[in-house]
């Protein structure tokens, strides 16, 4: 298995360019099926999850032209599968969003348990509980079997504001009989983005953005194309790597409206991005000092749905901490395995306290170490946040199980080498 050797300790410095949004690519690809037509997407991430799921789509009938590595036209004729390869979607929790389009397309999807990051338990109640209310039938003996002869509208609040479970359920709502009213519906940016698609092919979709969206169901879809916006987890991923090593960058065409909690989080540690239009440049020199509440109460970092500060910032957040002047908390509510990546910091020299599997409390700064040894991550965020530790740690470090960091970030060792970071991957 590969792994990254890297040489810490130094500057970076350049232009960043991040790539199109992870989460943004399964809806986006799984809309394609909802119409026999052709869908052209741009600016896909070329990256291992994004791949396995193409591959995914081609076993189940759909005829994929590659334009290049971030371009592709999908054209679904016909769906000659009722599920995906149990092999192949038990490697990506992302496919989970092909039972609204395969229910909406041919009325039945079968389902092996869904893969993905060890973060935790990561139900699905929520995607099942919404398509029943618009018709399906769930049969559950291990594996999931979905089917519905006519999916109806309805009204229907979600028991959370899940991302998949909105998407699933926009996706199957989409060419149901009658209106769709979804409340606490999930906003993040990739849920908008699909909205923004499923229009341009036809659907009537209103309230993007916010908690509750109007769904008026239509006949059928048309082809088009559409371009995702950037990856808003990957430049955060940068903007914690520029503090942590005094680097000078900036991060191109980051669509910063998509950053405003993100911003204010960095801002209590002590980190201030500067937005020029359409960029961030990152200084070197940040104060990095963590600003207490008021009357010098310890602050806290809590994640939460969107607009509030993203669950999968917290790692690379948390590494920030480790070298701001100040202690602080994190609270991640969301998942209860996150965190455990924690003693992998405390062993380059991080002074953590693990306080639960939702809490723990860093006190900066503290010099990191290199680990020559290796280390490795459990999910994708936790490989990224090692890897901005071993480029600010002084010495060689290893990384394995870089499988992790490149389910999420594209060819990220080339493009942190074009910023001036010794880093390589040996296989």
């Amino acid at each position: 298995m590969a792994k990254f050797v890297i040489e810490g300790g130094r500057p970076l410095a350049g232009d960043y360019y991040p790539s199109g949004n992870k989460n943004a690519a399964f809806p986006i690809l799984s809309a394609a099926l909802l119409t026999d037509q052709p869908v052209t997407v741009h600016n896909l991430p070329d990256i291992g999850d994004v791949r396995t799921f193409l591959t995914i789509l081609e076993d189940m009938g759909t005829q994929i032209t590659r334009h290049s590595a971030h371009s592709v036209t999908l054209q679904t004729k016909n769906i000659t599968k009722t599920g995906p390869n149990p092999e192949l979607f038990s490697q990506i929790r992302g496919a989970l969003v092909l039972m609204g389009s395969m229910l909406g397309r041919q009325g039945r999807v079968d389902l092996c348990a869904p893969g993905g990051d060890r973060i935790g338990r990561r139900r699905i109640d929520t995607h099942l509980l919404a398509l029943e209310a618009l018709g399906a039938t769930v049969t559950y003996n291990g594996a999931f079997s979905l089917t519905a002869d006519q999916l109806t509208g309805a009204d229907h609040l979600l028991d959370e504001a899940s991302v998949t479970g909105t998407e699933n359920t926009i996706l199957a709502a989409v060419t149901a009989a009658g209106d769709t009213v979804l409340r606490n519906a999930a906003s993040e940016p990739h849920v908008q983005e699909l909205c923004l698609l499923l229009n341009k092919m036809g659907a009537r979709i209103e309230g993007a953005g916010s908690n509750t969206l109007t769904i008026h169901g239509v006949d059928k879809l048309r082809g088009c194309e559409f371009s995702i916006g950037p990856d808003y987890l990957e430049v955060g991923s940068i903007i914690s790597l520029a503090a942590v090593t005094n680097s000078r960058i900036v991060i191109k065409q980051a669509a910063p409206e998509h950053l405003r909690m993100t911003l204010l989080v960095f801002d209590k540690l002590g980190v201030n991005p500067i937005v020029q239009g359409p960029d961030i440049l990152m200084e070197p020199g940040q104060s990095l000092q963590i600003k207490a509440d008021i009357g010098g109460m310890i602050p806290k970092i809590e994640d939460a749905p969107w607009p509030a500060f993203p669950a999968d910032m917290m790692s690379v957040a948390l590494v920030v901490a480790t070298q701001a002047n100040g202690t602080i908390l994190f609270h991640e509510k969301m998942f209860e395995s996150r965190l455990y990546f924690v003693d992998k910091l405390i062993a380059m020299g991080a002074r953590i306290i693990l306080c639960d599997p939702h809490r723990a409390v860093v006190q900066g700064p503290a010099p990191l170490h290199a680990e020559p040894q290796g280390i490795s991550s459990p999910d994708i965020r936790a490989g990224m946040a090692l890897l901005i530790a071993a480029l600010a740690a002084e010495g060689q470090s290893t990384i394995r199980n870089i499988r992790q960091i490149d389910r999420g970030y594209e060819h990220i060792e080339e493009k942190l080498r074009r910023l001036g970071a010794n880093i390589r991957r040996v296989a």
